[in-house]
């Protein structure tokens, strides 16, 4: 009987271990989330302390590295590290800067970064070895369109748009040969295709070309198409839709968005002086003190000193034929024997001499006598090359279509791109 038990007991044990052993629970392993990866100036910011802070009134290199642990024989090493590369001495207050900083208990700064705008940083990197560099970051060009129609003046329409100002003085350059922005009319109105650059996407950091632009003034409309004439020494110019410049040898103004306070008038009467005839042979342009003067065209200043009634004043003789002078300067930016071109700035608008408000008092001179500018008829500056209007017929085509659909009442459209730092 005992035997028959266990045999039957070592049949039931020899099928049990027999048995497939149960499944094991499957465990969930949960990822650890990676934390994300922060990088900025060419560092990953996840390996520091980040302290950012802004360039505070008076304050030194040396106390901003004084307060994150940095004594001072190694700041004189590194500010002397860095002279070559950038003088410390010239942090501007409100300017942000960041400091890398070990990531323990000694929060050592390791890196200083220093933004003097919004695209160029400074990096003042003494870690080991102590290195300074310049970087550029990432800039894109967002292409755009936009219009605007003359109320009162060109400034007010383009800030009635909320655009950017800079185009009033884009636009103010591009025409300056060809309209007088002293008498636009009531229902002029302007096109342009530009480009705005920014940083991040968001961040505006200032206008870039004027691709194209179509402005009608007293109902004649004027082209102009930016076109590279020499790719390799990178000069550009302004031409309309017939390849003809619109550049003339001479601005209308030696002074951007002025008025003209007085003509030039050989029987202008002066109440000062008795009532009596005193000849005014010069154009006055009133702005405030300190405003640029700019030299009209190309030449070489032949005067720059002090006289009597016309106070500090520059005389720019252009060729045989023409000489331009500008008086009541209250500071000189140039001297006698400098070449200057067109557009260059030549003094700034003050009171010295003879004169009872802020202007520059502009003279023309013609073959040695001072004559109106404006009753001059002034040549142009070279035109397109011959060999080079197939070219720019065929580069113009689709911008003028394109600026051609461009309602006259405000659009703005934008098409991103990206442009190597």
């Amino acid at each position: 009987m005992k035997r028959t038990i266990v045999f039957f007991l070592g049949i039931i044990l020899f099928y049990s271990c027999q048995k497939e052993p149960k499944e094991v629970s499957e465990i969930e392993v949960l990822e650890e989330e990676q934390p994300k990866i922060i990088e900025e100036f060419g560092f990953v910011l996840n390996d520091y302390k980040v302290i950012k802070d802004t360039i505070r009134k008076g304050e030194s290199f040396g106390e901003i590295l004084d307060r994150h642990h940095i004594d001072y024989p190694k700041i004189y090493k590194i500010a002397a590290a860095a002279r070559d590369t950038f003088d410390i001495r010239r942090l501007r207050a409100g300017k942000p800067y960041t400091i890398l900083a070990k990531n323990d208990s000694t929060e050592l700064a390791q890196v200083f970064i220093y933004q003097p705008n919004l695209v160029e940083y400074l990096i003042v990197d003494f870690t080991d070895s102590i290195q300074t560099k310049f970087g550029r970051k990432e800039v894109k060009i967002v292409e755009k369109s936009a219009t605007g129609i003359i109320e009162s003046s060109l400034s007010e329409a383009i800030e009635r748009q909320n655009l950017n100002y800079i185009l009033a003085l884009e636009m103010s350059d591009i025409y300056a040969w060809t309209i007088d922005f002293y008498h636009l009319q009531k229902g002029d109105n302007f096109k342009l295709i530009y480009e705005e650059k920014y940083i991040n996407d968001t961040i505006s950091v200032g206008v870039g070309n004027i691709k194209a632009a179509y402005f009608s003034h007293k109902d004649n409309p004027i082209y102009a198409f930016n076109f590279i004439t020499d790719s390799t020494k990178n000069i550009n110019d302004y031409y309309d839709e017939n390849a003809k410049t619109l550049r003339r040898q001479f601005l209308k103004s030696p002074i951007k968005f002025s008025r003209i306070s007085s003509r030039y008038n050989l029987r202008r009467r002066i109440k000062y002086y008795g009532n009596k005839v005193r000849a005014h042979r010069g154009t006055d342009f009133a702005a405030n003190v300190g405003t640029p003067i700019l030299s009209t065209a190309n030449g070489t200043v032949t005067e720059s000193r002090y006289k009597g009634g016309n106070g500090n004043y520059v005389k720019v003789k252009h060729n045989s034929t023409y000489s331009t002078q500008y008086l009541h300067m209250k500071k000189r930016a140039v001297k006698k024997g400098d070449y200057v071109k067109q557009g260059d700035v030549i003094g700034y608008v003050g009171m010295t001499g003879n004169t009872a408000g802020p202007h520059v008092c502009y003279r023309f001179w013609k073959n040695g006598s001072q004559v109106d500018p404006f009753k001059q008829k002034l040549p142009s500056a070279d035109p397109i090359k011959e060999n080079l209007k197939e070219d720019y017929f065929a580069y113009i085509a689709p911008l003028k279509s394109q600026i051609d659909s461009i309602p006259t009442s405000f659009l703005e459209k934008a098409v991103i791109r990206n442009v190597s730092p």
